[in-house]
């Protein structure tokens, strides 16, 4: 595929045509498929997809964004634009399979090495999936043996109302435990008597199973 013919344009025709293969929905491993086909099209046409209607578009913009991020030769300007555009644009990733997809590199890639006040300000946000982002996106940081971020963010929203917002509290954690059990059951014997029980849950699930009937009796 021509670098010029990748526009928003181009990828709606192609997944139109890919479309016409399933009687009901598309699966997402097609559109993930094809926004791999498509990571060289530039930001300003993924944002095109961005502010589209539909969701298959959407969920494709988030997901160029996503391979345009995780490529090696992608600039580091047009990483900060990848940046932008999601953070810009925020009210169209308005679903958590949106977020899950793109956050930890679009976000957490980016403010690596970076001031990263600007996933404490999405842990403030009325906006749930904004909330969701911010700790999704520190999962890039765990990865890299970095955990501080996730537990003080887990700790903004631990008692957080929204079962989205409660899934990724307790899957990052989990996984930051990971890497350091100790501090993982220190945040538990904290506020596991009072978070969310679907939270609780998630947190736990790697925990030995005495560990899990002593977090979940309390």
């Amino acid at each position: 595929m021509k670098f010029q013919k990748m526009t928003a344009k181009e990828f709606i025709e192609t997944l139109n045509i890919i479309g016409q293969e399933y009687s009901d929905t598309i699966p997402k491993r097609e559109i993930f498929s094809l926004a791999k086909e498509f990571k060289l099209m530039p930001v300003r046409e993924v944002v095109k997809l961005l502010n589209a209607q539909n969701y298959d578009h959407r969920l494709g913009a988030v997901s160029i964004l996503d391979w345009k991020a995780r490529n090696k030769g992608t600039s580091a300007e047009e990483r900060r634009e990848i940046y932008q555009a999601y953070m810009d644009h925020h009210k169209s990733i308005d679903d958590w399979g949106m977020v899950d997809r793109a956050a930890p590199y679009v976000v957490g890639g980016y403010l690596f090495d970076k001031d990263r006040s600007p996933l404490y300000e999405l842990a403030r946000s009325a906006n749930p999936m904004e909330r969701r982002t911010a700790i999704v996106s520190t999962y890039f940081f765990i990865r890299q043996d970095q955990i501080d971020d996730t537990f003080r963010i887990a700790e903004m929203l631990v008692h957080d109302p929204e079962h989205f917002v409660q899934t990724a509290v307790g899957s990052w954690i989990r996984e930051a435990g990971k890497k350091d059990e100790v501090r993982l059951r220190a945040f538990l014997d904290k506020y596991a008597q009072g978070m969310p029980r679907v939270a609780l849950r998630y947190a736990i699930e790697k925990l030995s199973p005495e560990l899990r009937k002593h977090y979940l009796n309390l």
